[in-house]
């Protein structure tokens, strides 16, 4: 192993913690797919109504990654994700409390979604561009991969807990679990390696950290800033519009609506949680691979194919729905969960190439918010389709054409820098290279 790249680094205890912490918030995230059902059941509310609840913790979900990420350039990423995780754990252990829609917006919604928002995929993308010049793709592949974990470790825990033990009996057990991860956090989580005396995993004798000069702003306004400047480029664009369709596909559609649609075509809701776990499984492959892959191969070849893919896998889903489960879903479970977060390690390598290193973490925190924003819409016009239409069809096959969308515009997304900023400016200057 060449000099510098071993094993016995504290970028790989940072990065275990990180994954941990991912893990944590996905088991969060995951778990409203497999509660909408008993909540919905218990109180006679319809799924469109407990949807909105989803769609404010899927919204604020990618809405706050921004500010998030401009928060850990300020106060530092232990102190953020520390009380990110216990924000999450009130909002959970509150939820069980609920009487009216209107609470569990604001424990499901608002709470979860401020929490879950603070350790957004963008948490990953800071520590992989901070700790790490060699492997960075392949740990950001990794970090992606840890809601497919979540997935994976907690979906089948939780929709058994929920049907024998009650839903309120999940919600606790996750809240315990956020609780737990949190003196992990404070113990072994550092900010940057120059806190303990060292450089990132791969950087070469000489290296700097790639900075910009903020000019005094407080995190919201570094923020808005980035945001300001990555906006007036049709790289930016591309990319938030990609992304808006994969959380429409993703999160929004298959990871809250999954269960129902199940439930629907009379499969046990344990049953489809197994089939989501084993998404799961594939997608931790696929989105591993895809870190691996993003180190060596164009990012924009990689998002065409993974679109293309994901927009086939919905067009046909409807045609494999049954009681039980039969062979033809197996195919449905690879395709889809194959790139289920595989598009997470390309995308961070465009923000990265498009808009510098010191830039990335934020832009892609407001590009993740697109995703989001495309989830939280999702979900509600795919509980709106099931209840004026009496099926989930369309859903499915409005979703299939927006990943073909995606997949162009993936693959149009400019290459090289495409922003230069003199730092620090009031106002961003943009010249194209």
């Amino acid at each position: 192993m060449p000099a510098g790249l071993t094993w016995r680094h504290r970028a790989w205890a940072v990065a275990g913690v990180t994954f941990v912490a991912l893990v944590a918030a996905a088991a969060f995230r995951s778990s409203t797919g497999v509660l909408i059902q008993p909540v919905s059941d218990e109180f006679g509310w319809s799924l469109a109504t407990v949807s909105v609840a989803v769609t404010i913790n899927l919204m604020l979900y990618g809405l706050v990654a921004p500010f998030a990420a401009a928060l850990m350039e300020k106060w530092g990423i232990r102190r953020v994700v520390a009380a990110a995780l216990c924000m999450l754990a009130a909002g959970m252990a509150l939820s069980t409390l609920v009487t009216a829609p209107w609470q569990l917006m604001l424990t499901w919604g608002l709470m979860m979604g401020l929490g879950a928002g603070s350790m957004a995929l963008v948490f990953g993308a800071v520590v992989a561009q901070r700790w790490f010049v060699a492997r960075r793709g392949l740990v950001t592949g990794i970090f992606s991969a840890a809601s497919a974990t979540g997935q994976l470790l907690f979906l089948p825990t939780i929709a058994q807990l929920s049907t024998n033990q009650g839903w309120r009996a999940a919600s606790l057990l996750l809240a315990g679990i956020a609780l737990l991860a949190v003196p992990v956090v404070l113990l072994v989580l550092r900010d940057r390696p120059a806190d303990v005396g060292l450089l990132p995993y791969g950087a070469p004798a000489g290296w700097t950290e790639d900075v910009v000069d903020n000019g005094g702003r407080g995190a919201a306004a570094v923020a808005v800033l980035r945001l300001r400047e990555a906006s007036r480029t049709r790289a930016f664009w591309l990319l938030a519009f990609a992304f808006f369709v994969c959380g429409w596909s993703t999160n929004g559609l298959v990871g809250t609506h999954f269960v129902p649609a199940a439930h629907d075509h009379g499969m046990p809701a344990t049953t489809a949680a197994g089939l989501l776990a084993l998404i799961g499984v594939f997608d931790l492959v696929g989105t591993i691979g895809s870190g691996w892959l993003t180190d060596r191969y164009d990012p924009r070849k990689l998002l065409l194919v993974y679109y293309a893919g994901r927009g086939l896998s919905l067009l046909i889903v409807h045609l494999f729905w049954a009681p039980t489960v039969q062979p033809p879903m197996f195919f449905f479970v690879v395709l889809y969960g194959l790139d289920w977060v595989a598009t997470v390690p390309p995308t961070v390598a465009l923000c990265r190439e498009c808009f510098g290193g010191a830039r990335a973490g934020v832009v892609f925190g407001w590009v993740f918010a697109s995703h989001m924003v495309g989830a939280g819409i999702s979900a509600v016009v795919s509980g709106v389709i099931r209840e004026t239409t009496g099926s989930y069809d369309w859903a499915w096959w409005s979703a299939g054409g927006l990943c073909l969308l995606a997949a162009w515009a993936s693959y149009a997304v400019p290459r090289g820098d495409v922003l230069r900023v003199a730092d620090p400016a009031p106002e961003p200057q943009l010249t194209p290279r």
